[in-house]
């Protein structure tokens, strides 16, 4: 009896110190008020719903509107160079096609003498290119009301983790990067395996590995590589969709518009009001009340 009195008065003791402390979640009005559509641009209200819009981006280009990060983004996948007309950087426009030209001329030629390594350089120069001008016109693109839900989206894409590094979340590169690079180093492992059951089992010869067994594993290693590639695929799409919500969450602040209070309080048994009960004397308990206020 005496040590469940003790209890008691513990938990009324914590239950008072922790009441002393006034704790209160508390969240900003505006985070529940704000258009999260609103990019800070002068586009319309209906236009900014939209994916892509070729009017705004025509509008944008021959510099007639301003445009959004992603709706230049998205047509520039097209037109190429168009993200650096809408910025004026019209300097860069050369640089850009000539790259991209060199790269797809000199992979054709290489190609028909043969060398396919020199071809494969030279498309990838060409791709370098193409990749190159739409970050450049992502970074430069004004205004830039930071954090940008669209170029944190747009950075994501085009490298995996620069959405996060946008957003000043660094601690999460670590996350994203060990699912891809994790997910990738065992794709090539698995295929390397599936590769070699499967000449085992195409070449017929049974002299070490019956063709059935090599079959098994052939399917075993192609399953377990296809799951691999799906974890690489997975770690990316998670990472372009952090950089999305957390910038788009980004200005969510506290203040004292809505609160929760934890105080101390007595609980009476159920059956203390049961009249003529004979168990209507046990005594009451000790526990915390939690209330919210709006």
């Amino acid at each position: 009896m005496c040590s469940r009195i003790h209890k008691i008065l513990l938990v009324a003791l914590a239950a008072v110190l922790w009441a002393s402390l006034d704790c209160k979640a508390q969240f900003k009005e505006e985070a529940f008020k704000q258009n999260y559509s609103d990019t800070g641009d002068t586009t319309p209200a209906d236009s900014v719903q939209k994916i892509f819009s070729l009017k705004e981006y025509w509008g944008g280009i021959t510099h007639k509107n301003e445009m959004r990060v992603n709706t230049s983004f998205e047509g520039s996948l097209l037109l190429v160079g168009g993200m650096q007309i809408y910025n004026r950087d019209y300097w860069k426009l050369p640089i850009i096609y000539t790259g991209i030209a060199a790269g797809i001329g000199g992979g054709l030629y290489f190609n028909n003498i043969g060398n396919k390594t020199a071809s494969a350089l030279c498309y990838a120069g060409a791709g370098l290119c193409y990749w190159g001008s739409l970050m450049d016109g992502t970074i430069c693109h004004k205004p830039d009301d930071w954090p940008n839900p669209q170029k944190a989206t747009i950075y994501s894409i085009l490298v995996p983790g620069l959405g996060q590094i946008y957003n000043r979340e660094m601690w999460k590169l670590p996350l994203y990067w060990g699912i891809m690079i994790g997910g990738g180093s065992y794709y090539f492992r698995f295929r390397q395996n599936y590769e070699r059951f499967s000449a085992i089992y195409n070449s017929g010869d049974t002299t070490y590995i019956p063709a059935e067994t090599a079959k098994y594993y052939k399917n075993i290693y192609r399953r377990y590589r296809d799951y691999a590639l799906l974890v690489v695929f997975a770690g990316y799409v998670l990472q372009i969709l952090d950089a999305n919500v957390f910038a788009y969450m980004h200005n969510f602040e506290i203040s004292d518009d809505i609160s929760m209070d934890i105080n101390p309080t007595i609980l009476a048994p159920e059956n203390v009001l049961a009249p003529g009960n004979a168990y209507a004397y046990q005594p009451a308990g000790v526990g915390l009340s939690l209330s919210f206020r709006f």
